[in-house]
């Protein structure tokens, strides 16, 4: 059995503090701690059977009875948490992304890989039963070589602006995740971008400084082109699609719903719409990382979203961004050597 702490009590800290407690067997969460712990929260951890709550994470960094801390607290704080929980001697599941800065990304990838001890990435979606069955049939050799991916992501509402101000921008907050999910399903790494974008959802956006609606072209080093569609709000609800073409085929998957059930009528075929958003989408996705992560742990093996797994996505979102301010494809080797990589 594996303790784990939690750092960070918010939605994300919550999502795992539930899937653990349900679906993880081999692992107990032990203490949880969130600098504006009040009742609520802790009546939540209670009902969970965790009855060590904390405002000061230190707490659970100094508890040797603590394998492992699971990092979701706010973005800033991931790469400095990330270092220290790992000098503290603790396994580290970190959310993503590790940081915005390559720099400070650099040196969680030195303290890691100089401790010996297993750090993992919090991207989700490679543990969606939906993305599984392309990487397994890409993978086998089903659809024979890659020629096209493509990935559709839009969110059914945009968020705050306060949020969007502090986010990194579309392509290190919410774009990350598909660039992902391209060198998941390919196998490859992207060589070169080129990203276009506008603003269509809410003129507060571009005014942040940020878009919200885009569309960015990868090459991949595997000789495939990937194309990515992003939309920071569609009215019918969570759109999470992909496909891979090859020589011998294509595989794609569609949205998740409720249900299958559609109704037919005099006046047109009407199917349920995709669930609302990513708690309901990907809930389960949250259970199967954290028990990939403890498996590793307990199995002495690497863990399947490693730091560079948290390096390479922000990279390629570095070169989008550019690519969008400068109107030119970038390679990704241009982000890397700025910073010596």
């Amino acid at each position: 059995m594996i303790n784990i702490g939690i750092i960070g009590a918010g939605r994300i800290g919550r999502v795992h503090g539930e899937s653990i407690s349900k679906f993880v067997p081999n692992a107990k969460v032990k203490a949880i701690a969130d600098p504006f712990l009040n009742d609520n929260t802790i009546a939540w951890a209670n009902a969970l059977g965790i009855t060590e709550t904390y405002t000061d994470y230190k707490k659970i960094l100094a508890d040797k009875d603590i394998q492992a801390v699971l990092i979701c607290a706010s973005t800033d704080m991931h790469s400095p948490l990330s270092i220290e929980a790992i000098q503290a001697g603790k396994h580290v599941f970190c959310e993503k992304p590790i940081d915005h800065d390559v720099n400070k990304i650099k040196e969680v990838l030195d303290v890691v890989n100089a401790s010996g001890l297993k750090y993992q990435v919090g991207f989700n979606r490679r543990f969606d039963h939906n993305f599984r069955a392309i990487k397994e049939a890409v993978a086998s050799g089903k659809i024979g070589k890659q020629q096209i991916i493509k990935v559709t992501s839009r969110d059914p509402e945009a968020p705050p602006i306060e949020y969007v101000k502090v986010s990194g921008g579309i392509f290190l907050d919410m774009t990350i995740h598909d660039f992902d999910m391209v060198r998941y399903l390919s196998g490859s790494e992207v060589t070169e971008v080129f990203a276009v974008g506008s603003v269509t959802v809410d003129p507060a956006i571009g005014e942040a400084g940020d878009i919200d609606t885009a569309v960015i072209t990868l090459k991949l080093a595997n000789g495939a082109t990937a194309v990515i569609d992003n939309c920071r709000k569609a009215v019918y609800g969570y759109d999470q699609r992909a496909e891979v073409f090859g020589t011998k085929g294509a595989i794609a998957i569609s949205n998740d719903s409720n249900s299958n059930a559609v109704f037919s009528g005099e006046e047109g075929v009407v199917a349920e719409k995709p669930m609302y958003f990513f708690l309901e989408r990907y809930m389960m996705a949250y259970a199967h990382e954290v028990k990939s992560f403890v498996d590793a742990i307990e199995n002495d093996t690497e863990t399947e979203v490693n730091a560079n797994d948290g390096l390479q996505p922000v990279l390629i979102g570095l070169a989008a961004k550019k690519s969008v301010q400068e109107g030119r494809p970038v390679t990704i080797k241009e982000i890397a050597d700025e910073y010596n990589l």
